[in-house]
C-alpha cells in the first residue's frame, strides 16, 4: 500500500493545531522519494552482481579451452565419417624362443587435398624429388583438376615425412597407420608369406595376409579377444638362418635350379626350420607369375606346394611294409638279376648287384629291381593302403594356406606295375614335407605323426584336417621301425649315401634320384630331382631332415654328376653339421683305432 501524500486524519489535526498542511505533503514526497531510490539502487547493485558473475564464468571457460587447446596433441583436421572403426591391430608372430619373425611399425601415409594446396606444379616438382617412382604428369593432372583427395603414398619413412613437412604446403597431409614388418628379412619367407592393406582410411588401415601363416591365421591375429598374445610357431628362428644359409651355398655350388630342406622333430612334428629356393622378402613381396612353370617364381613353395616323384627314398617304405606283414626280414634274399621284364616294360637297376641282395642290402644298394620284388609280393592294393596310412596320398595338413593346393599326383590306374615303380619313387608325386613327415613316422617308432607350424599348446585352425592315420596310429611296430632304421644306418656307413656320415650325430637314411617328367611326355635325360632324407641321431631319433635339390649338377669331377649320392648328401651332411649343435645335440664321443698315428693298444 502506497502511503497518501495528504492523509486526511494528520491534515485534519495540522489545521485544529494551526500548523501548515502542505508541509505534511512535502515530508511524505520526501519519503516517497527516497523508498524508490533505495529500491532502485538495490535492484541495480543485483544486475551488477548477475553480470560480474556471468562475465567470470565466461572468462573461465575460455581460459580452460584455450588451456586444453595448448596441452592437446596436434592433429591433421579430418572429417568425421559414419562409417565402423577400422581395428589395424595385427598380433606379433614369434619363434619357438619367442624371437620377433612379424610385428607391427608405426608409420604416416601421405595425401594431398588439392583445393587447400598453394603451388600445386611447385609441389609436384618438389615430391617427385622425394619420390622419383611417382608420375609427375599424373600428379599434376590430379592436383590441378577437380579432385578434393589424392593418395600420393600409403606408407613413407621418418625421413621422407619430413622431407616433405619442409615442403610446407598446406594440401599435404599425413595420415598415421600401421605397416606389417618382417624384421628378419628374406627368414622362413615362404612359411610368413607377406601381407597387405585391406580396407582404407585416412588414419588407419586394416592389415590382412596374403599367404603363409599370416592368411591361414589371419582372423586369429586380427582377433581382438586374443589380447596382443603373439602367435608362437614350432620354428627356431637361428636355425632356420642356419638351414638357409647351408642351402643356398649348396644350392649354388651344385647348379640347381631350386632346393627346399625340412626339419621336423620326430616325436612332435613339430617344424623347427623349413626353407625353399629362391624365395623372396615379404616387406616387398613380388607379384604372383601369371605364366610359365609355377615354379619358377620365388613365390613357389617348394617344400609344401612342389610334387616330386622323390626315387628311392620311397624304398624303406616297401621294406618296412613287407616286413610288417611278416613276407621278408632284413636278411631275406631277394632276386635282383636284371632287367626286370613286365610286358614291354624293363625295371634297370643303377649298377649290376649280382643275382641276389639281402634285403638289407637291397636298401643299402638302392636296387630298384630288388624293391620292385618285393612290391609284388605286397600287392597294389595292401601298399595304396600303406602309403596312405603315411599321409603320402592327400595334402600335407600342416598350417598353411597354400597346404591344400599341394595335392600328391596319383596313377590314373593302381596297377602291379605302377606298385612296383612307385616302390622306388617313380610313379607317385609327393611334397619334401610329406616325406619329412612319414620318415618322422618311422622314427617315433612306427606311430603316425604330423607335420605342424605351430608350437606345442598354441592353437590350431578349427578346419585343418588328419590325413592318413590318426596321429599317434600305429603305422608300423616298434621292432619293425628299429629294423629300418638301421637299415639306413647301413646306406649311411657303407652305401649311397656315405658322404652323409656327420661324425658323432649317427646319421641315417636314404637317397633319392628321379628323372624328371618333361612336360611334353616322357623323362628328360638329363634333369633329376635329387633327394636325402635323414635321421639324426640314430640311436635316440629326435630330428628328421629332407633335403631336396632341383635340377642339381656336380661339376668338381670329370663328367658331371647328379645322383643325390654326389649332390644332395653332401649339403645335407653340412646342414646336419651346422645346426646339431644349436638343436643343443651333442656329439656322441666315439673311441678310435687310431689317433694321431698312434695305434691304441689294450693292455692285459
Amino acid at each position: 500500500m502506497r502511503t497518501p501524500l495528504r492523509p486526511l486524519a494528520r491534515i485534519l489535526d495540522a489545521r485544529a493545531k494551526g500548523e501548515n498542511p502542505d508541509a505534511i505533503e512535502r515530508e511524505n514526497r520526501r519519503l516517497r522519494g527516497e523508498a524508490t531510490r533505495d529500491k532502485a539502487r538495490q535492484r541495480a547493485e543485483g544486475r551488477l552482481l548477475v553480470m560480474s558473475v556471468l562475465f567470470l564464468a565466461a572468462f573461465l571457460t575460455v581460459g580452460l579451452r584455450m588451456g586444453s587447446f595448448a596441452a592437446a596433441r596436434p592433429e591433421e583436421p579430418q572429417t568425421d565419417t559414419s562409417t565402423e572403426q577400422i581395428h589395424a591391430q595385427r598380433a606379433d608372430i614369434v619363434d619357438r624362443k619367442g624371437r620377433v619373425l612379424a610385428t607391427n611399425l608405426l608409420t604416416h601415409a601421405l595425401y594431398a587435398q588439392p583445393p587447400m594446396m598453394i603451388d600445386p606444379k611447385g609441389t609436384v616438382d618438389k615430391l617427385v624429388a622425394i619420390f622419383p617412382d611417382l608420375d609427375r604428369e599424373r600428379l599434376i593432372k590430379d592436383f590441378t583438376g577437380g579432385r578434393k583427395f589424392v593418395w600420393i603414398k600409403k606408407r613413407i619413412s621418418p625421413e621422407q615425412m619430413q622431407a616433405v613437412h619442409d615442403i610446407g604446403d598446406p594440401g599435404l597431409l599425413f595420415g598415421p597407420r600401421e605397416m606389417r614388418l618382417y624384421p628378419n628379412g628374406h627368414l622362413a619367407a615362404h612359411i610368413l608369406g607377406g601381407s597387405r592393406y585391406g580396407t582404407e582410411g585416412v588414419n588407419s588401415a586394416e592389415i590382412l595376409g596374403v599367404a603363409g601363416i599370416e592368411k591361414e591365421y589371419d582372423s586369429w591375429l586380427r582377433d581382438p579377444g586374443n589380447g596382443g598374445q603373439p602367435l608362437k610357431l614350432s620354428l627356431d628362428l637361428t636355425v632356420q638362418a642356419a638351414l638357409e644359409d647351408v642351402l643356398s651355398g649348396g644350392m649354388k655350388l651344385m647348379n640347381a635350379k631350386g632346393a627346399t630342406a625340412v626339419l621336423m622333430k620326430v616325436q612332435t612334428g613339430e617344424i623347427v626350420a623349413m626353407a625353399s629356393l629362391p624365395d623372396f622378402d615379404p616387406n616387398d613381396r613380388p607379384a604372383p607369375l601369371l605364366k610359365g612353370d609355377p615354379s619358377d617364381s620365388p613365390l613357389f613353395n617348394r617344400a609344401v606346394q612342389g610334387m616330386y616323384e622323390l626315387g628311392s627314398t620311397f624304398k624303406i617304405f616297401a621294406v618296412a611294409q613287407a616286413m610288417q606283414d611278416g613276407l621278408v626280414t632284413p636278411d631275406t634274399m631277394v632276386d635282383t638279376k636284371g632287367p626286370l621284364r613286365w610286358g614291354k616294360f624293363k625295371i634297370h637297376d643303377f649298377h649290376d648287384y649280382g643275382k641276389q641282395l639281402s634285403v638289407t642290402d637291397v636298401i643299402v644298394h638302392s636296387s630298384n629291381i630288388g624293391t620292385a620284388r618285393i612290391v609284388q609280393k605286397i600287392g597294389p592294393e595292401k601298399q595304396r593302403e600303406f602309403l596312405g596310412k603315411l599321409g603320402l596320398l592327400e595334402p600335407s595338413p600342416v598350417e598353411l594356406i597354400e597346404a591344400p593346393t599341394g595335392r600328391p599326383i596319383l596313377p590314373s590306374k593302381w596297377s602291379e606295375l605302377s606298385a612296383m615303380t612307385i616302390g622306388y619313387g617313380h610313379g607317385l608325386s609327393d611334397s619334401p614335407l610329406q616325406l619329412a613327415a612319414a620318415y618322422a613316422t618311422i622314427a617315433n617308432d612306427g606311430k603316425r605323426v604330423l607335420p605342424t607350424l605351430i608350437a606345442q599348446g598354441g592353437p590350431k585352425e578349427p578346419h585343418k584336417q588328419e590325413f592318413g592315420a590318426p596321429e599317434g596310429d600305429q603305422v608300423v611296430s616298434p621292432a619293425v621301425a628299429r629294423k629300418a632304421l638301421a637299415m639306413m644306418r647301413a646306406v649311411v656307413t657303407r652305401g649311397t649315401a656315405s658322404f652323409g656320415d656327420v661324425a658323432g650325430y649317427q646319421v641315417a637314411g636314404k637317397t633319392g634320384t628321379a628323372d624328371k617328367p618333361d612336360p611334353q611326355g616322357g623323362y628328360y635325360d638329363d634333369k633329376v630331382i635329387s633327394t636325402f632324407a635323414g635321421v639324426f641321431p640314430v640311436t635316440n631319433p629326435e630330428y628328421v631332415l629332407v633335403l631336396t635339390l632341383d635340377e642339381p649338377t656336380d661339376t668338381s669331377g670329370k663328367e658331371p654328376r647328379r645322383t643325390a649320392g654326389w649332390t644332395a648328401v653332401p649339403v645335407a651332411a653340412e646342414t646336419i653339421r651346422r645346426v646339431a649343435p644349436l638343436l643343443g645335440l651333442r656329439p656322441e664321443p666315439t673311441t678310435p683305432d687310431t689317433l694321431d698315428g698312434i695305434r691304441l693298444v689294450k693292455k692285459d
